[in-house]
């Protein structure tokens, strides 16, 4: 089932990109994007993360791992059980 991409307009001013599963279910919304053409390119930046991207578990049932060890998951993709707050995490706004 293919997803689509929203360009909407956000409330503080500025584009927000929606990601929409294949049925319309709101997947994911983005941080504001000044212009339309910095959020066609924020398009471009989700796609390539969302294909090549690894998994870090933030959830509170990896915050008592802190050996920052990556494990496989199903799909392949890694997985970091490093410890809460560190590294890089995925900007979803609000």
């Amino acid at each position: 089932m293919s997803g689509y991409f929203e360009l909407v307009d956000a409330p503080d001013g500025g584009y927000r990109i929606r990601m929409l599963d294949g049925t319309g279910k709101l997947m994911a919304i983005s941080v504001t994007f000044p212009t339309k053409r910095a959020a066609v390119a924020g398009v471009s930046r989700a796609r390539e993360i969302a294909g090549t991207g690894l998994i870090r578990d933030r959830s509170h049932e990896a915050r008592g791992s802190r050996n920052g060890k990556v494990s496989h998951g199903p799909v392949g993709h890694g997985i970091n059980h490093g410890a809460a707050g560190h590294g890089t995490q995925a900007a979803a706004g609000s």
